[in-house]
Parts: structure tokens; sequence; C-alpha cells
């Protein structure tokens, strides 16, 4: 039988090592992004709250919410994100989350002929 454990239990005992990482927060919240959507996003939330700097997370939370069902606070996610993303100079991340609220707000102009 194979003990090694998962990737799962790996990060969780990083994580109880270290619950202040950034890193291994983002990286549950994308381990539980499909099996378990509210869990992810309590650790995107927690991100969001203790780590506002990380970029990273600001597109996929505002995703996550939308899955959801909560568009208003996708909208508020993604227009901190902005402002977060061009501060800190990360351009590329900032048109994603640009992109991302345009779809939200129905302004996907790149769908027109």
């Amino acid at each position: 039988m194979d003990m090694t454990p998962s990737r799962l239990q790996q990060l969780l005992a990083f994580y109880e090592e270290d619950p202040t990482d950034p890193f291994i927060i983002y990286a549950l919240a994308t381990e539980y992004r499909t099996t378990e959507p509210g869990r992810a996003m309590e650790y995107y939330q927690k991100l969001l709250e203790e780590h506002p700097e990380y970029v990273g997370t600001y597109y996929h939370a505002g995703k996550m919410l939308q899955e959801l069902g909560k568009p208003e606070e996708a909208e508020k996610v993604y227009r901190t994100g902005l402002t977060v993303a061009r501060r800190a100079g990360q351009m590329h991340a900032a048109s994603e989350i640009q992109q991302a609220l345009n779809q939200l707000l129905g302004l996907d102009y790149e769908d027109e002929d």
C-alpha cells in the first residue's frame, strides 16, 4: 500500500508549520478549487485579508466568487486587484484582472466583429 502523503496532505502539513506563508495558502486554495469551492474560497479570503499584496489571488478569487454566484463580491475583488497589481507594476496580472472584470460587467469587446 502506498503510504506517501498526497500533495494536499503535504500542503496542510506545511500550512500547520507556517500558516502565514501566502504561497502555501494559495496552493491550498488551488488544490480545493475543483473539489471544494467553498473551502478554496476560505483560503482565498484569508489571502485577501492577510496578504492583500499577493497579486495572484485576485483573479482566481474573483473567478471563484463568480462560480459561487456572487458577482458583486467578485467585482470588488477584481477592482481591488487592479489597484494592487498596478501598484506592484504587475501589468500582465492587471490586464488579466481587467479582462475578467470586463467580462463580468458584460464589457467583453473582444467578441465583437
